[in-house]
């Protein structure tokens, strides 16, 4: 299966997709990996979400300013909605999807 673009991962029809713009030497991104597994959990099948390693996609990161990490950004048709740097609690994460869930 040929690799998707950046581009084609965030207009994923139907559903909102959540960026996780991280990296494997980072603390606080360490911290997130379990909070955004019980939000993928909570909201299977009405939620996307990736992860984009900065060292690897440095042009990806680039391209949406992420200026320190964590950063998440959610996608919503392809449009960004919603960006949030730094750790966020499993609550505040949900609620900030939940309108953009189908």
């Amino acid at each position: 299966m040929p690799k998707k673009s950046f581009s084609e991962l965030i207009n994923s029809p139907g559903m909102p997709v959540l960026v996780d713009f991280y990296a494997d030497w980072c603390g606080p991104c360490k911290t997130m990996a379990p909070i955004l597994e019980q939000v993928a959990a909570q909201h299977q099948g009405k939620l996307k979400i990736i992860k984009i390693d900065v060292d690897r996609n440095p042009a990806a990161a680039q391209q949406f300013r992420v200026q320190g990490i964590p950063t998440l950004i959610l996608f919503h048709k392809g449009q960004p909605v919603w960006r949030q740097s730094g750790v966020v609690a499993a609550p505040q994460l949900a609620q900030a999807v939940q309108p953009f869930l189908g």
